[in-house]
């Protein structure tokens, strides 16, 4: 059964928003996959917080705010007050690699890597989401990562010398030996992860002002330095 759902789409600043129809999967057989989920996540009339917290409404709440939910982790708690709302896109995200969207998320969970599936589980779990044709979406979901960059751009060799030159603005913050006091680790990471990361911030994806800034003054020969030398710290 395929349910198609009006999206509204817009900026923040635009005056007027659009419909559309949208495909966002199977709920019959987002219930199935969902059993995955079941040991950590509740959903439904009777859904209390587990492992992780319920899941009803969560289609436009801003990120780690469930009131009776302690056990988020900081980064979470951080992502939902720089601006991360759950929505088809952003979900879509994070059930591809949650520690793609949210590096020290404490989800332990690999992701859904079938785009079909994950259409599926968001189609189930928006039955428990208050009037869901009027939650705002930025974009259709079921995109296949964060960004669907072009082969080109993750093909780029990145130069590690050059990376660690332009690292400097990174380590005010990030730790180069890979210490996570605060400030989520960047060291070790895949190159094609690092790179995703930055495009996401670059297009506001992740919701970081400052990423999202420092993101955007970096040429894509730039990110793949970056990436090329953070991959070579342990």
């Amino acid at each position: 059964m395929l349910r198609y759902l009006a999206l509204a789409l817009g900026l923040a600043t635009a005056v007027h928003a659009e419909e559309i129809a949208v495909d966002i999967g199977d709920a019959d057989k987002g219930k199935e996959i969902f059993r995955r989920c079941a040991s950590c996540h509740q959903v439904g009339p009777d859904a209390q917080n587990r492992v992780g917290p319920h899941l009803n409404g969560i289609f436009g709440r801003v990120a780690g705010d469930v009131d009776d939910f302690r056990n988020y982790s900081d980064g979470l708690v951080r992502e939902g007050k720089d601006g991360l709302v759950w929505e088809a896109r952003t979900l879509d995200a994070y059930l591809t690699n949650p520690k793609s969207l949210v590096s020290d998320t404490r989800m332990n969970f690999r992701g859904l890597k079938d785009a079909e599936d994950r259409a599926d589980v968001l189609a189930f779990l928006r039955q428990f989401s208050d009037n869901p044709q009027d939650i705002p979406e930025a974009q259709p979901t079921a995109i296949p990562k964060e960004v669907d960059l072009p082969p080109e751009i993750l093909a780029i060799v990145g130069d590690a010398a050059y990376g660690e030159y332009l690292s400097s603005e990174c380590l005010t913050c990030h730790q180069a030996s890979g210490t996570n006091d605060g400030i989520p680790a960047i060291t070790g990471w895949p190159n094609e992860d690092f790179v995703i990361a930055m495009h996401a911030y670059r297009t506001k994806l992740r919701p970081h002002p400052v990423m999202q800034m420092m993101a955007g003054r970096l040429s894509d020969e730039e990110i793949a330095a970056l990436a090329a030398y953070f991959a070579e710290l342990e």
